[in-house]
């Protein structure tokens, strides 16, 4: 079984700094493409970073030059996430494409469980 844990979330001032970080265990054998994903009350889940097992990153627009993710060696994920705004509350959703076996076996995708975010003006 793989599970991904996120940690890090809460409540925070306009302006304010919080870190986010996505642990993933269990029967891992590869783990490529690592992100993070938010959803607001009343809207559609969206895309917030990725990064690949190479460490090439995509942002959203919206927050790009504000949020940094980033990925270490022991299967985590970050998202630091800095000058944050009212627009920036949601929940956050760790996502992961795990190989659980070796070639040819392929993967999929994961999701943790969502950790909330809110920033009050």
């Amino acid at each position: 079984q793989v599970q991904l844990v996120e940690s890090g979330g809460g409540l925070v001032q306009s302006g304010g700094s919080l870190r986010l970080s996505c642990a993933a265990s269990g029967k891992i054998f590869n783990i490529y493409d690592m992100g993070w994903y938010r959803q607001a009350p009343g809207k559609q889940r969206e895309l917030v970073a990725t990064i690949a097992s190479d460490g090439i990153t995509n942002y959203a627009g919206s927050v790009k030059d504000r949020f940094t993710i980033s990925r270490d060696n022991t299967k985590t994920v970050y998202l630091e996430m800095s000058s944050l705004k009212p627009e920036d509350t949601a929940v956050y959703y760790c996502n992961a494409f795990i190989q659980t076996l070796p070639w040819p076996a392929g993967g999929r995708g994961y999701w943790g469980q969502g950790t909330q975010v809110t920033v009050s003006s």
